[in-house]
């Protein structure tokens, strides 16, 4: 292999997009360490709103979210590096990421519905203030996350009200 063929475009967006996949699946992995283990142990005993969705519908849902943030994130990683809009978008970014993985922890690890709604709120303006920072970089990537956005705001529905009925 030449030097020129280790640095084409398509080798830079391989090794960018394997970055990319890296941390929203290692959110995902650190998430699933906390809630698998307490579902049948602690959740399935709480009281939950008619709105619940069946557990099936979890995995599916967050495994598309999660592949919509890696892409959202490849194309941002694309963008040239010495750019302050696109370290702030990084940055956003890696704070809602973050905050994905700690709520699981917080909700399900903890048995807590309290802390899970002290780390929904603030993670859902981080991935609102991501979408703003993206839309400015990328609008196809900003787009990415409107589901993800879409979904902490159900969430955040979700826990206050299991919240609620659980005391």
């Amino acid at each position: 292999m030449t030097p020129a063929s280790t640095s084409s475009p398509w080798n830079r967006d391989f090794r960018l997009a394997t970055l990319a996949i890296i941390p929203p699946a290692a959110a995902s992995v650190l998430g699933q360490l906390a809630t698998y283990p307490n579902l049948a142990s602690w959740y399935a005993g709480l009281a939950k709103p008619s709105f619940d969705p069946p557990n099936w519908v979890f995995a599916p849902v967050w495994t598309a979210l999660y592949l919509l943030m890696a892409f959202a994130l490849w194309r941002i990683l694309r963008l040239p590096e010495n750019s302050p809009p696109r370290r702030l978008a990084l940055s956003l970014f890696f704070v809602q990421l973050a905050l994905n993985a700690a709520w699981s922890w917080m909700f399900f690890g903890a048995h807590s519905p309290p802390l899970g709604v002290i780390n929904i709120v603030p993670q859902f303006l981080a991935i609102l203030g991501t979408i703003v920072a993206f839309r400015g970089l990328d609008r196809t990537a900003a787009w990415c996350l409107v589901p993800l956005a879409a979904w902490l705001a159900f969430a955040g529905v979700l826990n206050i009200a299991i919240w609620r009925l659980n005391g």
